[in-house]
């Protein structure tokens, strides 16, 4: 089994589907850390229910377990929001799926290029996207 080698702290996601109005969102911070224990993916909350009520960890649960792609760690959500109408458990597992993707990059397992490809999720160290070229 593949654990995560080092930690990726401070790691941000926030989903918005639709800037205009209704739509799916999702909010969170989380920090990853090497697995401890059992060795498995492990969701762990510091962020209270009125901020990111509990309906939603399912979904983030299963989407860090998608983006890790079998790689054990322990994720710990540091802060969270979510809005009434606008937070869909769909949303929450799209940001955590490319949560994960983003923890193993910053850990090294994935090459830096692959951050192009997240759309939601920001963390310290991201590598910067290559600068494309400007035709007049």
């Amino acid at each position: 089994m593949t654990v995560l080698p080092l930690p990726v702290r401070g790691m941000s996601v926030c989903v918005v589907m639709n800037r205009g109005g209704c739509g799916p969102f999702a909010r969170f911070v989380a920090d990853f850390e090497p697995p401890g224990g059992e060795g498995e993916l492990e969701l762990l909350s510091a962020v209270s229910e009125q901020r990111l009520p509990v309906e939603f960890l399912p979904a983030i649960r299963e989407g860090l377990a998608q983006g890790l792609g079998g790689v054990s760690a322990t994720v710990l959500l540091t802060d969270g929001y979510f809005h009434e109408t606008d937070s869909w458990a769909s949303a929450y597992r799209i940001g955590a799926e490319q949560a994960g993707r983003a923890a193993l990059i910053g850990a090294g397992l994935l090459p830096p290029e692959e951050a192009e490809a997240l759309r939601w999720v920001r963390w310290p160290g991201r590598p910067r996207p290559r600068p494309t070229k400007r035709t007049r």
